[in-house]
């Protein structure tokens, strides 16, 4: 009885860092936000944070953000700049074939 306890805790010892490693591998933190795989393999952006309520009109490249808050809508790959109407922007980074989810203006 004691071997059939051995064999379930090494496979549960085995399995964890591999269900880590999965789970890390679809979902990528970054100070800016998250990025994630697209279901489709194109490149979106997710605003899922407008700013505490302060923003006015959001601006994505010097352009009126039209897609709601967490509502994606497509863009290129790369460096990209996040802003509140005229105010100072933010530079982020959208990775191709990643659904970026931004969420934070802070330092």
């Amino acid at each position: 009885m004691s071997l059939g306890k051995h064999r379930v805790s090494r496979l549960a010892v085995l399995a964890w860092p591999i269900a880590v490693a999965a789970v890390a591998a679809c979902s990528r933190r970054e100070l800016r936000g998250k990025a994630v795989l697209s279901r489709d393999g194109a490149t979106y952006l997710v605003v899922d944070e407008a700013n505490g309520g302060r923003c006015g009109q959001l601006k994505v490249d010097d352009r009126n953000w039209v897609h709601d808050l967490h509502s994606p809508g497509a863009i290129t790959p790369g460096m990209h700049h996040i802003g509140c109407g005229d105010g100072a922007s933010i530079q982020f980074e959208v990775r191709a074939g990643t659904t970026f989810h931004f969420d934070y203006w802070g330092p």
